[in-house]
């Protein structure tokens, strides 16, 4: 394996079990044997058990990146693209799963792991606020967005079927009215 595939190889197993067993069992030698690695192998790439979780929630920031570029590929240009490639990348049902373990890991061992997200949001309202929708409008929709995502993260009242496409249809809806 290629060193970008084995980390990534290594960020999907200690990803999964976190989603099947919890951030309790989160440890090098489970990931090691999650990834069918040795220990030495998990600890070349991810000298601490700090590092592995700070690159799981780089790996799911990126991920998410790449979902937003490839969305506004997608979209019309214009007002509110950036925004409707957001709100899409936002409901992809593999970020949900990746986030909830990248995220319960790096809160419960050391909040500080998530300080790339919170510079992530930091860029992602700037681009939110200069989307060319009023920047009140943009930001409620982001959050909406976010909201939703976060119903998904923890299982808090999930909106699903049609009602969930209608939910979404709604943000995506709101990006293209003019104000």
């Amino acid at each position: 394996m290629a060193i970008n595939t084995t980390r990534t190889h290594i960020l999907q197993a200690a990803n999964h079990l976190v989603q099947r067993e919890g951030v309790a069992h989160l440890t090098i030698e489970a990931v090691a044997h999650e990834a069918g690695l040795s220990k030495g192998g998990i600890l070349y790439h991810y000298p601490s058990k700090e590092a592995l979780i700070a690159g799981m929630v780089a790996f799911l920031l990126e991920d998410f990146d790449q979902d937003v570029q490839q969305f506004i590929t997608q979209e019309a240009p214009g007002p509110g693209r950036w925004l409707r490639a957001y709100i899409r990348a936002s409901n992809e049902d593999q970020f949900a799963n990746d986030a909830y373990a990248s995220l319960l890991a790096a809160i419960s061992t050391n909040p500080q792991l998530l300080e790339p997200m919170r510079q992530c949001y930091r860029i992602w309202q700037q681009q939110t606020e200069q989307d060319g929708l009023p920047p009140a409008l943009a930001t409620v929709l982001r959050l909406a967005a976010d909201g939703l995502w976060f119903a998904d993260l923890f299982g808090l009242a999930t909106p699903s079927g049609q009602q969930r496409q209608q939910i979404i249809q709604t943000l995506l809806d709101l990006t293209k009215q003019s104000h």
